[in-house]
């Protein structure tokens, strides 16, 4: 600990200046001004770590991060040794940094009384000044065990068990049914949230170590499941939790409504350069000019919002069926939880109307298409919504975004194949050394534990990637930073 009173000197959170709103707009970078954040800056925030006799942070992070560590040693300016005391526990710190919503903040012993440590920007700044220093390069295997492992799946749980088995030794090999790597990361995220060429660059030192990546191809078509056994000596299942949860109301058939992930990979695919745009430069599915209702408050409903201000929206509105959170900490989740408040992203920042407490009842439409929809507001009773009585409404909208989150894997094809089982939630079901029942099959990532954070992704792809080479090689000095069993904080 540099600086015993840091936290006392520097009682104020910084964090970087986010572009002007119309600035941002015209175009689909990252929101932050390109200044960065100084390095001076940085290190007064990193002072204020207090470097805890026993550290909640860690208590946040599922990847076991080394967080006072890395804190103080930016602090002194020792910014090699700082990122590698970051890569020691998490592959991808560039994707956290951004896209994380940081329960090791909420778990800030400093929190308590003060803002917490911006243990992000540091994490974020930390990275990227390493790679601008050249430092990130490939980490090859100091043998060769002529094993061969299949990884189906390329998000962040697909990346991180695929690297590390990689360093392991092994050959392995990554399918993804898309057309490039990185699942949600690349179609899922909007580029202001993340640009890709994050991913294209963590690729490539993938790519140099040996890890083998296959696009277009979809695990239990292309190639069966049978085959899949044949080839390669074990598997890993990182597909995601990717069947989204429906609202099945009257007018749900009618043209206009669509689900987020059927929305968002287009835009994600225009900044790409793909040729899937009319005369006019807009994707099959877009908001410009439209009246947008987004259902479902959360983040993915976030990026829905971002992305509708960028394609010119005439109008949009983002319902909630929960009440708005209050401004601080709620009693129900102290510290060191996650807590739930009232949060502004980004993209709230930008504009448009949240509607809480208000649950929609049914599409209407003309001629086939949706032009708006019937809602009212609902009260929470002995643990179920009712409706408020009186409150019905109907609202104008020609675009409906569905962004109410995902309910599990995808059962028909690779998984009813292989004959893998399930747990009550209806996700891949695996035992405390990550294995399915089927041997040899491993499961990782939201496929196993349903829709989470990616920060626990990673975690779990680390923590596969090391009960699959203990199950090859009989031992392994891969870390294994959690179990199945643990509960997320979110």
């Amino acid at each position: 600990m540099a600086d015993p009173q840091g936290f006392l000197k520097h009682t104020k959170r910084e964090l970087p200046t986010r572009r002007p709103v119309p600035l941002r707009l015209m175009d689909w970078k990252e929101v932050y001004e390109e200044a960065g954040f100084e390095k001076d800056t940085l290190k007064r925030q990193a002072s204020r770590c207090m470097d805890c006799g026993i550290p909640f942070c860690h208590n946040g992070c599922p990847l076991g991060n080394l967080i006072p560590e890395w804190n103080d040693l930016v602090y002194k300016g020792q910014w090699r040794e700082g990122i590698d005391r970051l890569h020691a526990t998490n592959n991808f710190p560039e994707f956290t940094g951004r896209l994380c919503p940081a329960p090791c903040e909420a778990s800030c012993v400093l929190g308590i009384n003060q803002d917490p440590v911006t243990i992000k920007q540091v994490e974020v700044e930390l990275i990227e000044n390493a790679f601008d220093e050249g430092w990130v390069t490939p980490v090859y295997p100091t043998r060769l065990t002529g094993k061969k492992i299949a990884v189906v799946g390329s998000g962040p749980a697909g990346m991180a068990a695929a690297q590390q088995l990689t360093r392991a030794g092994h050959t392995v090999t990554v399918f993804e049914r898309a057309d490039r790597i990185g699942g949600l990361l690349r179609y899922g995220i909007p580029e202001f949230k993340m640009e890709k060429r994050f991913i294209d660059r963590r690729m490539a030192q993938m790519e140099a170590e040996g890890t083998i990546f296959k696009t277009g191809v979809n695990v239990g078509v292309d190639i069966t499941a049978e085959q899949l056994r044949e080839q390669f000596d074990s598997v890993v299942l990182a597909g995601g939790a990717t069947l989204a949860r429906d609202l099945p109301i009257p007018g749900r058939e009618l043209d206009g409504i669509h689900q987020a992930m059927e929305f968002l990979p287009w835009a994600n695919r225009v900044q790409h350069g793909d040729a899937v745009t009319d005369e006019q430069g807009l994707p099959p599915i877009h908001a410009r000019g439209k009246k947008v209702v987004i259902i479902g408050g959360g983040d993915t409903g976030a990026d829905c919002l971002g992305t509708s201000h960028r394609q010119g929206a005439e109008s949009i509105h983002q319902f909630e069926i929960m009440p708005r959170p209050p401004e601080e900490r709620a009693g129900s989740t102290p510290w060191p939880t996650y807590p739930l408040m009232y949060r502004v992203s980004s993209a709230h920042e930008e504009g448009g109307e949240r509607v809480f407490s208000v649950n929609t009842e049914r599409f209407v439409g003309a001629d086939g298409k949706v032009t708006g929809l019937q809602a009212h507001e609902v009260q929470m009773s002995n643990g179920r919504f009712e409706k408020v009585e009186g409150t019905d409404f109907t609202l104008e909208a020609d675009l409906v975004l569905l962004a109410m989150g995902f309910t599990g894997p995808e059962k028909p094809g690779l998984l009813e194949d292989l004959g893998v089982g399930y747990d009550q939630r209806g996700n891949v079901q695996r035992d405390k050394g990550w294995s399915t029942n089927i041997p040899g099959v491993f499961v990782a990532g939201d496929m196993g534990r349903g829709q989470s954070l990616i920060v626990w992704a990673i975690a779990e792809g680390r923590a596969a990637a090391a009960a699959v080479d203990n199950y090859l090689e009989g031992e392994t000095a891969l870390p294994s930073p959690i179990t199945p069993t643990m509960v997320a904080q979110r």
